[in-house]
């Protein structure tokens, strides 16, 4: 389905709503205005198999942007609204963009694009324009609100967060089917594993230019359900959000667990969460011990995946899955595991190696880079690919990840997780953000080092320092334990809840180009 279906069904039903100001977009204006783009976009030449971007914060506009792209056979990149003018640009650039959508909150940066990118002849800006920009409202009024007379699927093509380097455009298939055939595609993994519908009203508390949030956001518009986008995560916001919206389903990062667990007591009672009924999180591990008390919490609402942008492969726990499995992402529904070491060897069960995922074909390219695409593949398997995590499968074909194998520490000729560590630490109640990360040692090649963000209110000092190895000393093996231990005001994490551990790395192994790009 897309909003084109819904607006007939009931037009004026909430396709959106703004979590904190209360503005919704109905699905009548949502199918009126992303029509009104299409049509736009056509007449600027923009063809099936052309590409566009979105420079924007969580903005309502940008559900009606992405739509417009969806139904014109576009490819779409959402760019990341932190990125500076040079990063911001070469993405822009590289996705070979033909025109750009962006909002007034983000002039400041907007303006330094278009030099990046000459290709990109369309630029638009929303919420009222500055120099160099076209009024978004003002351009999509002069066409009018009709589809057009083909409507191919499009498709999103994302960045990676580009924490080892240049980000990598994610290049799949188009889709080729029609959208209001109704084929499936649009919302699908949703509907069959956490049953979204259109009496779903979906909470995201994520930057929407992020793939699983702005995925999660149009299948539950394409299924006719609601989405609540709060603007930014605020812990008692959301909250407050699953009570005044009668939320049923939602999507979280480990770390927006952890903070809000972390609120005082007085904070986390008096909500009414009964309507909710499925949790989802992904993008990164959830310690356990955080894990466990979500459960504890919210009860047995959590469900869990393992998957990249990239959808080369998807594992799946729902809660009584993990609640046997502690620990584990799942078992795989998409793509066939396979864990190898570096030289592309099988390895038994229990032993950790690098996770690749089979399917028939490979499913994805890094758009323009042939070496990218070509590293990600098996060194004997040109249909098995990895995303660089470390993993392990047990006996029943549980998929457990380790680590990302880039921050692995060989310390003394010993490999060490530093997932485990920080896993560990995290639940001490003084710490609010854990790093852990190897430094140059003359004698063991590597030691472990862990960089904490302390709780509000706790001060840095030698008693808390030796807290916390204590700590780490009665729940983690002597030979992992960190051997030093550095503060940090805030670790260096987006709204994603991906930490950009190579910033903290490099502080420690002399690198000085230690941009986020």
């Amino acid at each position: 389905m897309y909003p084109g279906k819904w607006s007939e069904v009931f037009p004026d039903k909430p396709a959106v709503i703004h979590a904190f100001s209360g503005e919704t977009i109905t699905f009548r204006e949502l199918d009126d205005r992303s029509n009104r783009l299409a049509q736009l976009l056509h007449a600027r030449g923009l063809r099936p198999g052309d590409h566009m971007a979105i420079f924007m914060e969580n903005n309502l506009r940008f559900f009606e942007v992405t739509w417009a792209a969806l139904r014109s056979g576009l490819y779409i990149t959402t760019i990341n609204r932190y990125l500076t003018g040079e990063e911001a640009g070469y993405i822009l650039d590289n996705c070979e963009a033909k025109a750009l959508v962006t909002s007034r909150y983000l002039a400041g940066i907007a303006a330094e694009l278009a030099p990046h990118a000459p290709g990109c002849t369309t630029y638009l800006m929303t919420d009222g324009a500055t120099d160099g920009f076209e009024s978004y409202e003002e351009a999509i009024a002069t066409h009018p609100a009709e589809k057009l007379a083909d409507e191919p699927a499009g498709q999103f093509m994302l960045y990676s967060s580009g924490t080892t380097g240049r980000p990598k455009g994610i290049l799949r298939p188009r889709l080729t089917n029609r959208i209001w055939e109704d084929t499936g595609a649009v919302g699908a993994l949703q509907k069959a594993l956490w049953g979204f519908n259109e009496d779903t009203v979906y909470l995201s508390p994520a930057p929407l230019y992020h793939s699983a949030p702005i995925g999660f956001c149009t299948a539950a518009q394409a299924l006719g359900g609601t989405v609540v986008m709060m603007p930014r995560f605020d812990e008692v916001g959301a909250l407050q959000a699953i009570q005044d919206f009668r939320v049923t389903h939602s999507q979280w990062v480990p770390t927006m667990f952890t903070r809000m667990l972390k609120l005082p007591p007085e904070n986390r009672a008096g909500f009414d969460l009964s309507s909710h009924r499925v949790a989802v999180h992904a993008a990164a591990p959830c310690p356990l011990g955080i894990k466990q008390q979500m459960m504890a919490w919210w009860g047995p609402i959590l469900y869990e995946y393992y998957a990249g942008t990239e959808l080369n492969g998807f594992t799946h726990a729902g809660p009584q899955e993990w609640l046997s499995h502690p620990g584990t992402v799942g078992k795989p529904i998409i793509g066939t595991l396979h864990i190898c070491d570096e030289d592309g060897n099988e390895l038994p069960n229990g032993s950790p190696g690098i996770v690749y995922f089979e399917l028939p074909a490979m499913p994805f390219g890094y758009f323009k880079d042939d070496a990218k695409t070509k590293g990600a593949q098996h060194p004997k398997h040109a249909n098995w690919s990895a995303l660089g995590d470390v993993g392990y499968v047990d006996d029943e074909g549980y998929l457990f990840l380790t680590d990302r194998a880039t921050f692995m520490i060989i310390s003394g000729g010993v490999n060490i997780y530093p997932q485990e560590i920080e896993d560990a630490m995290i639940l001490h109640p003084k710490v609010a953000d854990v790093a852990v990360v190897g430094v140059p040692d003359a004698e063991m090649g590597e030691a472990v080092k862990a960089v904490v963000q302390l709780a509000e209110g706790v001060e840095r000092s030698e008693a808390v320092t030796e807290e916390l190895m204590a700590y780490a000393r009665q729940h983690i093996a002597h030979y992992k334990c960190p051997r030093s231990i550095d503060f940090m005001d805030e670790l260096p994490r987006l709204p994603t809840g991906k930490l950009y551990k190579r910033l903290i790395k490099d502080r420690y192994w002399g690198k000085t180009d230690s941009r986020i790009v």
